[in-house]
């Protein structure tokens, strides 16, 4: 039987997009598309859950799907290092329950994101500058968020990030010590530059996104690796690792 699948979130566009991936594949059935006007229960019946929605919305969906034993594939921003230790606690006491948090489904981005926490090992001076379509609700996006907290841990045992003036607005939002710069622009889809410091040079590491395209191909390996995963994880780099959880 294929695998049951509701959307929340599903007439927006990256929800659009999960939907015509998910009806491409065989073994995939759409069963409900949920907006911001549907109620939750609407979900009742689908073996997996979607969510696409908006920050603020998004613990609501995950907490309603974990409570009815559905899995939860996750594509909303905003799940910072604390709402994540919160579900931490919600999933040790459903030890059955799948949650899987992408906060980009771009293979591109996830590489990125992979070679930056290599470099930190070796520079300690760090920055992150992230641009969006003047349509992104939030800053800084949930990828620079993403990206900042694991560079943050990388450093954490190597004496941390040096972030000089870091008390003054025009520096940025620190994000666990490494200060974000967030733009929003018309004319842009995405991109992000996580530029270090070195003694007499410099590297920055570029991931530009021109096209939603670029999602589909994430959006399809995240989808299978609910297929055996339980508990909780970050990061589209697992749905690229085989094997189970």
């Amino acid at each position: 039987m294929p695998t049951r699948v509701a959307v929340v979130g599903a007439t927006g566009r990256l929800g659009t997009q999960v939907c015509q991936v998910i009806e491409s594949m065989p073994d995939m059935e759409l069963v409900a598309g949920l907006d911001s006007h549907s109620d939750l229960h609407d979900m009742l019946g689908a073996d997996l859950c979607v969510d696409v929605t908006l920050p603020g919305v998004s613990s609501q969906v995950v907490e309603f799907a974990i409570a009815q034993g559905i899995k939860v594939l996750v594509g909303t921003s905003g799940w910072s290092a604390d709402r994540l230790a919160a579900l931490e606690k919600t999933l040790a006491a459903t030890p059955t329950a799948s949650v899987y948090i992408v906060p980009n489904f771009s293979l591109g981005a996830t590489l990125q994101m992979m070679v930056s926490k290599t470099v930190a090992e070796h520079w300690e001076s760090i920055e992150i500058v992230e641009t969006h379509h003047a349509g992104k609700a939030d800053s800084p996006s949930g990828t620079a968020v993403r990206t900042a907290e694991e560079i943050a841990a990388v450093r954490r045992d190597r004496g941390g990030v040096i972030a000089p003036h870091s008390n003054q607005s025009a520096r940025g939002e620190q994000v666990q010590g490494i200060p974000v710069h967030s733009l929003r622009l018309t004319g842009v889809l995405a991109k992000q530059d996580v530029v270090f410091g070195g003694v007499g040079e410099t590297l920055t590491i570029t991931h530009d996104t021109h096209s939603r395209d670029a999602y589909q191909a994430g959006i399809i390996m995240a989808l299978r690796f609910m297929d055996s995963h339980t508990g909780l994880a970050v990061g589209l780099e697992h749905a690229l690792r085989p094997g189970p959880s």
